[in-house]
């Protein structure tokens, strides 16, 4: 069907993800920084999270089913060049009030859910099964790349241009990446959609799928508890905490999400050069490293800290280098283990469904974490925040360690695994 291992087709699609990633770290860096600056609430910065994620959850079963059912490819082109109309719609309309945004942040979010759909379905077709932890790490690399640069540069636009100046370059970067996805060589035949009825018996069988497999089920139950408490903490406590309680500027802002991805970098070459398959075993290793660190964050926006502002942002930056190699060599093999496990004509839908579960649990974290962080300090939500954390990892150590930590074996029980 495809041309097999990191080949034309691969690169393309690495490639144009750069793109559209690069454009859209500059906008993720504007936008919370203009919601904050036009309106300083912990709240409105909630309700912009629950507008990307509310809308996802609503879609994400029947995009998947869509991306099962009709041509990948011809989805992931025409999201592309949909997002990037949208935007430069909003720039020549000046939809830039709040509200207005709040709207082009559902929409998005409604196009992204079928993009994504269709393009995690197929990646996997674009590799062979064993090299899927160098393409991971590759496509991750990239990813990290356009986030190091992106905020970077998304904190010094915001700071010349405003959002108008971010959202243009997003929409700009929408169309280069259709140009990139256009030339890949990819053909999915299937039988399309003809009823209603179809759909929820497509979205029964991804169910049905994820329920046969202990693996999957116990790897989405712990990815479900650690998004309900972890999204929040880095969608509003740590936005909130840069910006109302440290005071950092729009730049230092950016560089600490770069210094982040730089360390995301570091990790995706440990994984690629040195630990291949075998990073899976260093998954507790790295949520513990993750829970010091974070100790670390928690420290520093407290009065016991009593630091100055420029301490607090090189000690803030040396800790987001290390979360973010850790957090590396979490991913990608949990990542490269879930696509091995799924066979393609059922990847979108049970992906989605995957999505669909682990982000549900999203909403009610921002939905209580929100509105603390305008009542209470951010230092204290955040330090409840860890120790939930705490004591999810330390259950999920004790009682399913084997399945996390679990190599070739579960995952092709797993594949035999079909409804």
């Amino acid at each position: 069907m495809l041309e097999r291992g990191l080949n034309r087709n691969f690169w393309l699609f690495a490639f144009g993800r750069f793109v559209s990633q690069l454009g859209w770290a500059v906008q993720e860096v504007a936008l919370p920084l203009y919601v904050l600056d036009k309106t300083h609430s912990g709240s409105m910065m909630t309700l912009f999270v629950l507008a990307d994620v509310i809308p996802s959850l609503i879609i994400m079963p029947f995009a998947g089913v869509v991306g099962d059912r009709y041509n990948r490819k011809g989805l992931m082109v025409g999201f592309d060049l949909a997002r990037g109309l949208l935007l430069f719609g909003v720039i020549a309309f000046n939809f830039l009030g709040i509200y207005q945004l709040l709207t082009v942040q559902v929409v998005m979010a409604v196009m992204g859910a079928f993009f994504g759909a269709a393009t995690s379905a197929m990646f996997p077709d674009l590799v062979e099964p064993d090299e899927l932890e160098r393409a991971n790490s590759t496509v991750s690399s990239f990813t990290v790349v356009a986030r190091l640069v992106g905020p970077a540069l998304g904190g010094v636009i915001y700071a010349l241009g405003g959002i108008k100046l971010a959202i243009l370059i997003n929409a700009v970067s929408f169309f280069g990446s259709g140009l990139f996805e256009v030339l890949i060589r990819y053909e999915w035949k299937t039988r399309e959609l003809e009823s209603v009825g179809q759909v929820i018996e497509d979205i029964k069988e991804g169910l049905v799928f994820l329920r046969s497999s202990r693996y999957l089920v116990v790897l989405m139950s712990f990815a479900l508890f650690m998004n309900a408490l972890g999204q929040p903490f880095n969608a509003v406590v740590m936005p909130y905490a840069f910006r109302e309680v440290l005071k950092f500027t729009s730049e230092q802002f950016g560089l600490l999400e770069s210094a982040f991805m730089g360390g995301m970098l570091f990790g995706n070459l440990i994984v690629a050069i040195k630990l291949g398959r075998r990073a899976g075993r260093y998954l507790f290793k790295a949520m513990a490293v993750n829970g010091l660190l974070m100790l670390i964050f928690v420290w520093v926006v407290s009065p016991l800290a009593g630091v100055s502002r420029d301490s607090a942002f090189v000690t803030l930056a040396v800790t987001a280098v290390f979360l973010g190699a850790s957090s590396a060599i979490i991913n990608v093999p949990l990542n490269s283990k879930i696509q091995r496990a799924v066979p393609t004509e059922l990847r979108g839908r049970v992906f989605s469904a995957l999505a669909l579960l682990v982000n549900a649990s999203a909403p009610l974290g921002l939905v209580v974490v929100g509105p603390l962080v305008d009542r209470y300090s951010a230092w204290g939500v955040s330090l409840g925040i860890w120790v939930a954390q705490a004591v999810v990892v330390v259950h999920y150590y004790v009682r399913h360690r084997e399945v996390l930590l679990g190599g070739e074996r579960e995952e092709a029980k797993t594949v035999t695994e079909l409804p």
